[in-house]
């Protein structure tokens, strides 16, 4: 691993069991796939939108199909995985809900991280220049951001609680230090973290 490996990759890392069946969906180039695979042998597949994306996994021999998380996440069997990761890419879907849920219709639970919209230099930059946030975990200015659904910790919370998930563990990623083990419902905590790392699975 290097140094600039990400953080929220790093956590995902430490989750991921050796041996695991993983579907990593927006997978981008392959970058979190290929460590799962070096590091801990997983069995895993892709799910891309970019044909871009897509190549980049094929030309390091990675499996993986083009397709677009809002629509073709029915197509995969149930239980078909371990684990479904979806890193840092729940603000880009048309519909968070339905993506989550088929997640953890697919696999036997679901590694979700983002942005928190929650994080204090957000809120900031909102009061103090009435401004969308420019920050190190939101880089792109709002006319060209990929965000459509940018979410609070607790926005989150509601979605699980709404689904009837169980929150395994959670993690908060801030300053680019190691992921913090935190309870996501704290007031505190949807201040602090930059960007946070759940594992979900089906109540019941």
């Amino acid at each position: 691993m290097t140094a600039a490996l990400r953080e929220d990759f790093r956590e995902i890392l430490r989750l991921t069991p050796a041996g695991a069946r993983v579907l990593d969906v927006g997978c981008g180039e392959g970058d979190l796939l290929d460590l799962l695979a070096r590091e801990r042998g997983v069995d895993g597949q892709g799910l891309e939108i970019s044909a871009q994306g897509v190549a980049a996994c094929l030309a390091r021999g990675l499996a993986v199909v083009q397709g677009d998380a809002d629509r073709d996440l029915d197509s995969f069997p149930t239980r078909a995985f371990d684990m479904a990761i979806l890193s840092k890419t729940l603000q880009q879907m048309r519909d968070p809900r339905h993506v989550v849920s088929e997640l953890l219709r697919i696999a036997d639970r679901a590694v979700v991280s983002f942005p928190n919209f929650g994080h204090w230099r957000v809120r900031w930059a909102l009061l103090a220049r009435g401004r969308m946030p420019e920050t190190r975990t939101l880089p792109n200015p709002w006319w060209s951001t990929p965000n459509i659904h940018l979410c609070t910790l607790h926005d989150f919370l509601a979605l699980t609680d709404d689904l009837g998930l169980v929150i395994e563990s959670c993690a908060a990623l801030s300053e680019g230090r190691p992921a913090r083990p935190i309870d996501p419902r704290s007031v505190l905590e949807n201040w602090r973290a930059e960007a946070a790392v759940f594992v979900l699975r089906r109540g019941g």
